[in-house]
Parts: structure tokens; sequence; C-alpha cells
């Protein structure tokens, strides 16, 4: 089946009643199979991995997972995609990693609006009233990439899914609803494929095993598909039937807020903002309505409005198209010709995350957001569930080819959950800056709130459903009141105090804040696939402030590389630059040693390839040159490197005669040296040289790095 004939507004799909069946506390394992085989490899009845859910987070693993040479397969249990815009903004690491995925960032490049129709935030009090501020969240540096080869983009959701299904195609994947297989329902599940209308209904394993019961429509009969796989991965959203078979529970705040979201087009409103006062969100408060427009594509007039929603005194049918459009007309402050209602949604915030991410024996992982839910404030959800996706898929590929053990999928939650608990903080921090600025026009969002909860479960409750939903009218109206021109304005105390503190609040960088480079870039795990640094700073990073921060650069181990430009030094003629980044290989799984060329770290780098050797598992040397080396430089690793071939010299790219030293940039010595793991975080690091046996030293730092701590434990033992 063509994909292009899966992306299709959804339009009746059937609703399935899953078997939730939760594990006994008694049945679910806590060890992992560090003693067994948890792939079946060489049975093809048998899918190695079953990823359960077909968003961003399970298009971007299948992908990862197939480049890495893992057999995976996806269910999907929507018949079609969704064009709903949902998530939009992309941030630096996930843009570094769509970088490794065959153009991908450079097509996200290429197809979303123009920098300067998304950059800033606006609020008024309707799309063609006053502007009573706006706060611009693109800084000079964002787009010098010195800390990052690629910037941040702003680009929706069902558009990155259409990209990531692409690729897949190109991957040899294909789209089956369950009228299109034909009879194959009872044969085992090959790889590569994407199955629509499939809902995971029941999941059951065991110490060799999982078996997942797939529900579909078809031919009008409810039926089902029986898989047998190694591992199922869920990545199946904030409502995870994957969490729910598991029995996982989450921890943290729920039902922050309830809010109805409104997808409509406009070319007439697109056109009108690109012109006038182009932004990315526009937050408008007026005495008829309040309302957050998230401007998806100016140039395309793509619009999604979000409007808080208090059932049950409100109900989903209270907010129907004509409600909506003639909602559009008062934040807009005029009618629209072409105003065309797509799509109406509610939804409910959450923050929270799973109390763990592994189950069954490791068996059953959760990743995006069925692992975490966050407030959209920031951007956090879909980016982290990309970098889980990214975490996971050469841990997952490191067991499959029998290079690291199965316990190594231990360190994938030791290292993502804090930092889902870290974004999940940080979002509630936005969240409150966001609600700072009605705060400051005189409305109290927690007003509202309490209110509501009075009468739902207080002594309103006992009041009648039409006096409960005047009740809460009448708050309503009475706070939007508060916005009325005779009151804000310059002339009246009040109101002149307000606007005072409305802009002092823009001034200090205190509202909604879209980028946060330091929390983005500078995210490290402290324990994991890794050699702590017992030698630096202990403990976690500095507690998240809401506000943006600019990101330190550092090879501190858990760290993600930093960026610099290097040229790659070679006989030809032709001069590549590239990213350090781009050392890595993204289709395969290969640890890289960086030194400097001076005659210890070429003792290390031999003894990191016979180590590597021994662990059998792939690994390269960069010898990274001073800037300015003379030519011909490299011929000295070939001497000190001899006989090996693996290592490439590359030189340092500088902006500037005055710009930092790649080791300067890495808060290092030229003496020292840097192991990075596939998924380009660094797992190990000396700041000046080796003190001792370099053999020793390495094997530490690959056994720490594939999971094998019982090779660490033997080491010290002997020593």
């Amino acid at each position: 089946m063509a994909s292009s004939r899966l992306f299709k507004r959804f339009s009746g799909l059937y609703k399935l009643n899953a078997r939730i069946q939760p594990y006994p506390s008694a049945y679910i394992p806590t060890r992992a199979l560090s003693h067994s085989k948890l792939f079946s490899n060489g049975d093809n009845s048998v899918l190695p991995v079953l990823i359960v859910g077909a968003g961003p987070v399970g298009l971007v693993l299948s992908i990862l997972l197939t480049k890495l040479g893992v057999k995976c397969a996806v269910l999907e249990k929507s018949t079609s995609f969704s064009r709903h815009p949902q998530a939009h903004f992309i941030n630096n690491r996930s843009m570094e990693i769509f970088r490794k995925l065959d153009g991908l960032a450079e097509e996200i490049q290429r197809s979303q609006p123009p920098v300067d129709l998304w950059r800033k935030f606006i609020y008024c009090t309707s799309l063609s009233g006053s502007i009573l501020g706006s706060v611009d969240h693109m800084q000079p540096q964002d787009f010098e990439q010195v800390v990052s080869p690629v910037s941040v983009a702003h680009f929706s959701q069902y558009k990155l899914n259409t990209l990531l299904l692409k690729q897949l195609e190109n991957l040899s994947f294909k789209y089956y609803t369950p009228d299109g297989l034909k009879g194959l329902d009872h044969e085992p599940l090959e790889a590569r494929q994407i199955l629509m209308g499939y809902e995971c209904v029941s999941i059951n394993a065991s110490d060799d095993i999982v078996s997942v019961t797939a529900s579909f429509l078809k031919d009008g009969k409810h039926m089902e598909r029986n898989i047998r796989c190694n591992m199922v991965v869920g990545t199946d959203g904030a409502g995870s039937t994957v969490r729910k078979l598991a029995g996982i529970d989450m921890r943290g705040e729920k039902d922050l807020q309830k809010l109805v979201s409104v997808h409509f087009l406009s070319r007439d409103l697109g056109n009108y903002l690109h012109s006038e006062r182009p932004g990315m969100l526009f937050f408008i408060f007026n005495t008829e309505a309040i309302g957050v427009l998230v401007a998806h594509d100016l140039k395309q007039g793509e619009f999604v409005l979000q409007m808080p929603f208090y059932p049950p005194q409100q109900n989903l049918e209270d907010f129907s198209p004509k409600t909506c459009e003639r909602m559009i007309f008062k934040l807009v402050g005029r009618e629209l010709g072409d105003l065309n209602v797509i799509d109406i949604k509610p939804w409910v915030m959450h923050a929270e995350v799973a109390e763990k991410f592994l189950s069954s024996q490791n068996r059953v992982i959760l990743a995006g957001d069925a692992a975490h839910r966050f407030p959209p404030a920031g951007g956090f959800g879909m980016n982290t569930g990309i970098q889980d996706s990214h975490n996971l898929a050469w841990k997952i590929a490191s067991v499959v080819k029998g290079i690291a053990p199965p316990s190594i999928l231990n360190t994938y939650e030791t290292e993502r959950r804090p930092i889902a608990i870290f974004n999940t903080t940080l979002s509630i921090q936005n969240f409150k800056a966001a609600m700072a600025v009605p705060g400051a026009l005189g409305l109290d969002p927690t007003i509202a709130n309490s209110v509501h909860r009075v009468i739902n479960k207080g002594v309103g409750s006992i009041l009648p459903s039409g006096l409960q939903s005047a009740i809460l009218d009448g708050i309503f109206i009475l706070g939007r009141a508060q916005l009325s021109e005779t009151l804000l304005n310059e002339k009246n105390p009040v109101g002149a105090l307000r606007l005072a503190n409305l802009r002092r609040i823009f001034e200090e960088g205190k509202s909604l804040q879209l980028q946060f480079p330091a929390e983005d870039l500078g995210f490290r795990y402290l324990e994991g696939a890794l050699v702590p640094d017992h030698n630096g700073a202990l403990g976690g990073p500095d507690g998240p402030t809401g506000r943006r921060r600019d990101y330190v650069p550092t090879a501190d181990p858990g760290s993600r590389l930093p960026h610099m430009n290097v040229r790659i030094l070679s006989n030809s003629s032709s001069e590549v630059t590239i990213s350090t980044l781009d050392l890595i290989s993204g289709d395969k799984i290969e640890f890289l040693l960086i030194i400097a060329p001076i005659e210890p770290s070429y003792h290390l780098a031999h003894a990191a390839l016979k180590v590597a050797e021994e662990f059998k598992v792939s690994a390269r040397v960069c010898v990274l040159w001073p800037a300015g080396s003379a030519k011909g430089v490299e011929e000295g690793s070939k001497v000190s490197l001899k006989p090996r071939d693996n290592y490439m010299d590359v030189m340092e790219v500088k902006k500037s005669s005055n710009a930092s030293s790649w080791w300067d940039i890495c808060q290092m010595t030229d003496k020292g040296a840097i192991l990075v793991r596939p998924d380009e975080h660094v797992a190990w690091r000396l700041k000046s040289g080796v003190v001792g046996d370099p053999m020793r030293e390495m094997r530490r730092a690959f056994s720490a790095a594939l999971g094998l701590k019982s090779h660490i434990k033997d080491q010290e033992a002997d020593h």
C-alpha cells in the first residue's frame, strides 16, 4: 500500500476495548536477563523488536534500529495518520540526531517556514487589536552554529511523520491495513512492516519470548493476531496501552489543565499575520474570549487554537465547529471569509514520569510520551522522546549483535528517567511562567480552577448542572472584565500598574520561553553506560530556573560530545569540513577515541583498539590536530599507529584566531582523551593523560560503556 493513501484525516475510527492485563507484582521479575539470551537469533518466527505506536518516537526508533541492522516492525492502532499538527518545535539535540538520518535535518530546514515568521511570541488583545508585548526567542548566536552544527526548527508533527515515513520507505518498509494483508494474518510478522489499524490488547512475557495479541477490524469483524517477539517497545503515547498492560504507574501531577484544541485553516488570517505581526504563538486576552493560537504555517494559513476546557459543566458538544468559528472571530477581532475548522479535540495536560521504563526482564520498554507526559511549555515532549529512541537504539543493537549483555538495557532507564524528571520540572516552571502574564493583567488562572474544583467536589456538586454552568460562566465573565479597554490602559492607575508589571515580566525573561540551550544540549547522564568522573564536580545539574541559560560545552562523562568544525586531513586535494559529531557513525555500533597527536596518546590508542578487539566491538581513533598544522602532518599518525588503519586525522577549524581550541572547549588539556559512545555521548575521559596501565584503563572504560559491571569489579579485585 502506498504511504500517500495513509495520510488521510481520521474519520469514524472504531474503538476497541483493550484487555488491560497488568502483571501481578510477583510476576514481573526485577532482574535483567544477565545470564540468559534475550534475542532468538536465527528463529524467523520470532521478531526481534516490536514497536507499538507509529508517532515520531516509534518511527525514529524503527529507522535507527534498521540502520543498525536490527529487525523490527511497527503496530499502530489508527488506520491512518493524523493531520492534526500537534508538536511543532524541534530543538537542537533532536535536529542533531536528524542530521544522521540521511539528510532529514536538511529537509526539515528547507521545508519549514522562514525563521522570521516564527521567532516571536506575541501578546495582544486580539490578532488585529493592541499588542501588549512580544518576545523574540532567537538570539544572534542561535544562527552562528557555534555550539551546534544545526539550528532549531518549527515543523508540525504530521509533516515530520511524512518525512520519517519516506525514510522508512527508502529502507524497504511496507504499510498494511487489515484488508491489505490478504490472508497473511496468521503468518509470523516480518520485519520492516507497519501494520495500521492493529491495536495491542495483551502482552504476555516469559523467560524466552513475548507474545503480543493485536486486535483489528476486517470485513466488519473484530479479529485478533498473535505476534511473537523478543522485545516490545511502547511508543504509543500519553495513554499508553503498553504501559498499562505492564502495570507501570505514573508519578507526578495529573490534570494540570484541560483544554480543547481547534485545528483550522485560513489563508486570509495567515496572510494578514505574515505581513503585519508574524509569530509562532499568540496569547490573546479580551473581554469576550481568551486563547492561545499556534501558527503552524502562516503561508499555508494553518493554525491550532488552544482554549481552557472545564468539564462536566462544559461538554465537547459545546465546542461545535460553528461555536469555534465564532470564538476564532472574537480572538481575531474580525470575521474571516475562508475559515475552515478541520478538527476539534480535547486533551489533558499532565506532568508525570513512569515509575520505571523497563519491565518483564527488560522485554517490555517504554519510550516517549508512554514514559513521560509533560506540559507543552518548552516543547520537551517529542524532543525528549526522540532522544529516548536515540539512547535506546544502540543499546538494543549491541545486545542483538552480542556486543553487550542484556543488562546494558538497564542503563536506558538509569540514564533517561532522570532526564525525564528534570524536563518535567522545567516544563512545569515554564508553564507557570506562561501563567504570569494573565496574572499581571488581573487574571488569576488559579481562581477558575479552584472554583471548578469546588463545584465538582465541594458544596457546589449538589447544585443542578445548569446552575453549576452559570456560576462557572459568571466567574469567566467577571475575570475577562479585567481586560476591558477602560481598565487596561495607561491613563487608568490600575491598568498602568498592570501594564508596567507586564513589561517587567518580558524584560526580565520571566514569561514563557521557547529555547533552553543549557538543557537541550547540556543534559548529562550521571551514571549508566559510562565511567563517572569522580575527579570532577559531583552531583546533578543545576536545578531548572524556567529561564533561558546558555549551553557551556564540556566533555564530562555522560555529556553530549561538544561540537566544533574540523577538517579531514588526507592525501586528496579536497578539504572536507565536518562537525565533531559527524565523527561518530550513525550506521553501526562503533566507539570513537579522540586524542591529540602526542606519543603517550598514541600508546593509549593502541591499547583502546586492542581492547575493542577483545570485546568484539568496533572502535576508531580520531587524531585531532591543532588549527594551522602544517600540510602532511597526518603522516605522523600513520607511523605512530602502524599497523592500524582504523583511525582518521582531522584538524581544528577556528572561526577566528582567538577562538578556543578543541581541548579548551572540552575543559581539558591536549594530554587527555575522550571515548565517545555510538549515541555521541561521552563514555569516559581523561583530562590530562593516563596514570598507570593503558590496557587496564581502556578495559575499565569499555566495560562500563558496554554494561559489563562485573568485569570492572573483577579488575578492581585483581588490583
